[in-house]
């Protein structure tokens, strides 16, 4: 019988994802997944039976966490980074999902060649937050690849997501709001219309700092602005919502 601890490499922790039993392996000293990806887990709803596509999957925690949303859904997920991808693959079957998740090294622009053309109902994505050139670059290269999109601009990102996203699909992602213009305009650039989003913040007073956006590809111009999503109490706590968001309410 295969055990848990065949899957854990040196330097590695398993953290429990809280949710129907899911663990995720992840490296204390690389890239984790954040608050982001269980706020866009939550946003994208997936349905039952969606073909569902992630770009830049990280650690794999948005597979792992749609895989509990809904029933019946399959998922291929992409990381150009080898031994991230290597990661993911070992959660996926450390969970017994290899039926539903399938992890593919590889450049999220050759996904189409990959999985074809036009297939997927649901595409998720976390784009590297910081434009080429900006921001400070993180020594630690799987983070720096992770946040900054010097290899891959955000049009080319965007533009890989409508290749594999059928007409009438949905793409969801999150986003530093300051550049929600930005990705608007790579979404239209890729046939993908702007259709549902919600600004977070972590106060009432605060400005918001990330934007959760949903577009669907062959839509008509028509923006659904949600309430604003407070992640914080005064006292430090998550709020009702993030609590319900997080499974815990």
């Amino acid at each position: 019988m295969e055990t848990t601890g065949q899957w854990i490499r040196l330097g590695e922790r398993l953290d429990d994802l809280q949710r129907n039993g899911l663990r995720i392996l992840q490296r204390p000293d690389g890239f984790r997944f954040g608050t982001d990806a269980v706020m866009l887990a939550d946003f994208a709803a997936p349905r039952n039976g969606d073909h569902i596509c992630d770009m830049g999957t990280g650690t794999g925690v948005l597979p792992l966490l749609l895989s509990a949303r809904a029933e019946g859904t399959t998922c291929d997920a992409f990381e150009i980074q080898q031994e991230v991808a290597d990661m993911a693959q070992r959660s996926v079957l450390l969970n017994d999902l290899q039926a539903r998740i399938r992890i593919h090294h590889a450049d999220c622009r050759d996904a189409a060649k990959i999985i074809g053309y036009e297939c997927c109902h649901l595409v998720v994505s976390n784009p590297p937050y910081t434009r080429q050139g900006a921001g400070l670059i993180s020594p630690e290269k799987t983070r720096a690849l992770s946040r900054s999109d010097s290899d891959c601009a955000l049009e080319e990102w965007i533009a890989a997501c409508g290749r594999v996203l059928r007409n009438g699909g949905r793409l969801c992602c999150v986003f530093p709001a300051p550049r929600f213009l930005e990705l608007c305009d790579a979404m239209r650039g890729a046939r993908i219309e702007p259709k549902r989003v919600c600004f977070v913040a972590s106060r009432p007073e605060a400005a918001p700092k990330l934007v959760l956006a949903e577009g669907l590809k062959g839509g008509r111009p028509a923006l659904h602005v949600q309430p604003l999503l407070i992640t914080h109490e005064a006292d430090g706590s998550y709020t009702q919502r993030m609590k319900e968001i997080y499974g815990e309410a």
